[in-house]
């Protein structure tokens, strides 16, 4: 399977010409027809007319050769200036692309930065991700476990499937992430006396609340520097009187944790 692209940018001209701008004006050298081209480009037929009358208007010289009526029913056509652009345009962006490639093979010679940009790539919308090494996994008929250690020596013990195992081909020694949604952290102050069955209690401070109109956003910062981040109602941090550099214990279950290989 080919590799993420690790390195990207957006290239535009003089600041506001850019892909969506050249997919009009290509649109329009296609068909003939502005109101095709928006539908192509993105754009409305209103906005279309928008950005190439200011384009043209900044350039001091007409875009496009419009027909109305007759026999074909009009049209539009680019100008040699329109011309110009886009030939420009497709020079640039495919020497644009070629720099992004170069770069980004030599991103992948990088093994640990690779690896951190890689980690950093992911999109998801679970607030709390942590990369690490599998101390231990284990995978029985149905059901398997699977231990995740932090850079600060914390673990993290996710429960999943047998079936999932397999198929992310989870191994000792081998880099994982671990993904868990804020809403399922649970904040403990003072265990009064009690154990708790949940596998996964890490200890740390609180390091930040973010209070919202219903619910706040509270950050526990673990030895090593990690932060654990729990959603929790005003009122429960109003209840523990929860403050920044206060101890706290962020808690969740096994079952809660989500992990994510390299493919």
């Amino acid at each position: 399977m080919a590799d993420t692209a690790l390195l990207g940018g957006q290239l535009t001209l003089a600041g506001r010409l850019d892909a969506r701008f050249f997919a009009l004006l290509q649109g329009v050298a296609d068909t003939g027809s502005i109101s095709q081209a928006a539908r192509v480009a993105g754009y409305s037929y209103k906005g279309a007319w928008l950005v190439l009358e200011t384009a043209t208007n900044l350039a001091h010289g007409p875009l496009l050769e419009t027909a109305t009526g007759g026999r074909r029913g009009g049209g539009a056509r680019l100008t040699g200036t329109a011309q110009a652009l886009l030939a420009c345009w497709r020079h640039l962006q495919q020497a644009h692309q070629q720099f992004l490639s170069e770069h980004d093979a030599w991103l992948m010679q990088q093994p640990a930065i690779a690896g951190t940009l890689r980690r950093l790539a992911m999109k998801t919308s679970a607030r709390n991700q942590f990369a690490g090494t599998l101390s231990a996994v284990t995978v029985g008929p149905v059901s398997a476990e699977a231990t995740l250690v932090l850079p600060g020596g914390q673990e993290i013990t996710a429960t999943l499937t047998a079936t999932a195992a397999k198929s992310l081909k989870l191994k000792k020694g081998g880099e994982a992430i671990a993904l868990i949604k804020s809403s399922a952290v649970v904040l403990v102050t003072d265990f009064a006396g009690y154990r708790l069955s949940a596998r996964n209690q890490l200890a740390g401070a609180v390091s930040r609340i973010e209070r919202g109109a219903v619910s706040s956003l509270v950050g526990v910062t673990l030895p090593g520097g990690a932060v654990v981040t729990a959603s929790v109602t005003n009122d429960a941090v109003s209840a523990l009187a929860l403050a920044v550099g206060q101890p706290a214990t962020a808690v969740f279950k096994a079952y809660a944790v989500m992990l994510a290989v390299a493919a």
